[in-house]
């Protein structure tokens, strides 16, 4: 896996291309960041450098050659000198464990850990369970990673969600950074580096991976997915700078159903039509809560859209890019609409779900305010705060 197969992120791995040529490797990283912008994807880039059997004899000296016999070992998950670990269950099997790390092989960006994905059938849900490092976990893998290199240049361990080690293996682990193999090299990924003991922070060299550009994400959905332009532009605009969840979305057939229900929602909303409302209301509340939660998302990134192409015209960068001719007219249609108070009212309505609160009737105060805030009236909360009750002496 070169170096141009990681999206995005040319800072980090020239970076890291720069060690690899001058052999000034440390014994420890930690590639931290959101989910789904390259963390994997150059963990596995920097194995199969470290591992190239070309790299600096014929090879480029600071990336992988992707030919050799090392190389191909390290991108089908073979080569022996190199061990990749998740966090895992009580009750994860072992074919399952093999499974999700052959499928990240195949594609780093892949969703495969077990906390976001408890079944690979079934994606889109997160684990009830308690996905971990345990300490005999860790001290499985401090054996492993004991040895010196059989094969390749170095042992390499790669240690997925780093974060989410229970203390009593964090500090196992720190035995293992504290006395390091001269030929060992460990690479950690995490989301959540204040989840981490400080002194395990200390021992790695930390690179920082940010969100991707939504431009980056179009272009490689458009290059390696064969995703239809428009369809690309929108999803990578959804993705909020993560390749797997972009990934996620363009396997998903339900987005456009939901995205027509949103935009249907907001246009009978404007009416308020006794008759059709009313029924929606009904087939939206069926929905569940996350359904409706991701339903009022999309509410927001067409209202966004609103906003851009008011103050930007036609040069407005739309997530929504299939829709633009929509947009124009109702921009052009309603020049009056409180477009900031529709953000706001849709946000409160988000936040009364997460609470709870009783969607049916979120959904029909939520219509009737965003009729209002759409033509222009003075109408920027769902529901009146309480007033405090009066002090009597």
């Amino acid at each position: 896996m070169p170096w141009d197969l990681v999206i995005g992120q040319d800072r980090l791995t020239e970076a890291l291309g720069r060690a690899v040529a001058q052999e000034r490797i440390a014994g420890a990283y930690l590639f931290y960041g959101p989910d789904g912008v390259g963390k994997r994807a150059a963990a596995l880039a920097f194995a199969q450098a470290l591992q190239c059997e070309q790299r600096g004899r014929g090879g480029p000296k600071d990336a992988a050659c992707g030919r050799c016999l090392a190389c191909t070992k390290v991108g089908r998950g073979l080569h022996p000198d190199l061990h990749v670990y998740l966090p895992q269950p009580n009750d994860a099997r072992l074919d399952d464990v093999t499974e999700r790390l052959q499928r990240l092989y195949r594609n780093p960006y892949e969703v495969v850990d077990f906390q976001r994905r408890p079944s690979l059938q079934d994606a889109g849900k997160t684990s009830s369970k308690q996905v971990i490092y345990s300490a005999d976990g860790i001290r499985a893998i401090m054996h492993d990673l004991h040895y010196v290199p059989g094969e390749g240049r170095y042992t390499v361990g790669i240690l997925l969600d780093a974060d989410r080690m229970r203390v009593e293996a964090a500090n196992a682990f720190l035995k293992m950074l504290e006395e390091p193999g001269e030929q060992t090299v460990l690479v950690l990924t995490a989301t959540r580096t204040d989840q981490m003991l400080p002194t395990i922070l200390s021992r790695c060299q930390r690179l920082r991976f940010d969100p991707l550009p939504a431009e980056a994400i179009e272009q490689a959905l458009a290059a390696r997915e064969q995703v239809a332009p428009d369809r690309a532009a929108f999803v990578a605009r959804m993705a909020d700078g993560s390749y797997a969840q972009a990934l996620a979305l363009t396997e998903s057939e339900e987005l456009a159903e939901r995205r027509q229900l949103a935009l249907d929602f907001l246009r009978k909303a404007y009416g308020l039509d006794p008759m059709t409302l009313p029924l929606q209301i009904e087939q939206i509340g069926k929905l569940g809560r996350e359904p409706v939660k991701q339903l009022f998302s999309l509410m927001l990134g067409w209202v966004r859209d609103l906003v851009l192409y008011r103050v930007a015209g036609e040069n407005a960068p739309l997530v929504n890019v299939d829709q633009a001719e929509a947009i124009r007219s109702f921009v052009t249609r309603l020049p009056d609409a409180r477009l900031e108070a529709m953000t706001g009212l849709i946000e409160e309505a988000a936040d009364l779900i997460e609470g709870n609160v009783h969607t049916a009737l979120v959904l029909t105060v939520l219509a009737q305010a965003l009729s209002a805030a759409m033509r222009g009236q003075d109408r920027t909360r769902l529901f009146a705060p309480l007033a405090e009750p009066a002090v009597t002496a």
